[in-house]
């Protein structure tokens, strides 16, 4: 009985270090730069093993981008659980910015991949992502006829959000330069997190 457990245990862990692996690596060359050859040199797997997992660059490259989509997407959980507006948004605006910080590599390499005409993950974009909107976009219309929320374009509001909490990932050099080449430190990123969601619920919700 155990013995199937072990193989799924085994792969899952396999996948997780190439995965970790190709994030690195797309995160330093590009999609176009990045070789499978890089990527499981970077595991520390032969190539042919990376090639069992992941027949393609482009698909290990997906499950890169599927990964951290994934997350972002699961960080909006607050507004299936909470019909209060403010609770909602504090939750998934730090959910955010702690994801911003836990997954820098995977954020700019979305950032990268948007800006270059999103060629690998298109349909993400017209599927996953147009879904998660829309859903969204109707408990915040929701709350706005509930006179709970100011009048604002839901899909505007997000857009807010995810430039906002991506910065932290997408410019943290920027900012470490500007904190004297130092990162911000656990008790810096909590204010600056506190300030983002006071800022953002401050000028939304209607008490």
């Amino acid at each position: 009985m155990d013995k199937p457990l072990i193989k799924v245990s085994i792969r899952a862990e396999n996948e997780r270090a190439i995965v970790d692996a190709a994030e690195a690596i797309f995160a330093e060359a590009g999609f176009k730069g990045a070789t499978t050859a890089a990527i499981a040199a970077k595991a520390g797997v032969p190539k042919a093993n990376l090639h069992y997992y992941f027949s393609t660059k482009e698909e290990l490259y997906r499950a890169v981008i599927e990964r951290v989509l994934t997350a972002w997407l699961a960080a909006a959980s607050s507004f299936d659980e909470s019909d209060n507006p403010a609770e909602a948004l504090a939750r998934y605006i730090g959910a955010k910015m702690d994801l911003a910080r836990s997954m820098p590599l995977s954020s700019r390499i979305w950032a990268t991949e948007i800006m270059r005409g999103a060629p690998v993950i298109q349909d993400f974009l017209d599927t996953t992502l147009a879904q998660w909107v829309e859903q969204r976009s109707r408990i915040v219309k929701r709350w706005i006829a509930e006179g709970k929320l100011r009048a604002v374009e839901p899909k505007y509001l997000f857009y807010m959000i995810w430039a906002t909490t991506q910065q932290y990932a997408n410019a943290a050099h920027e900012m470490n330069s500007l904190e004297g080449g130092r990162p911000l430190t656990d008790r810096q990123f909590e204010a600056a997190k506190r300030q983002v969601i006071d800022t953002i619920i401050g000028g939304l919700v209607l008490r």
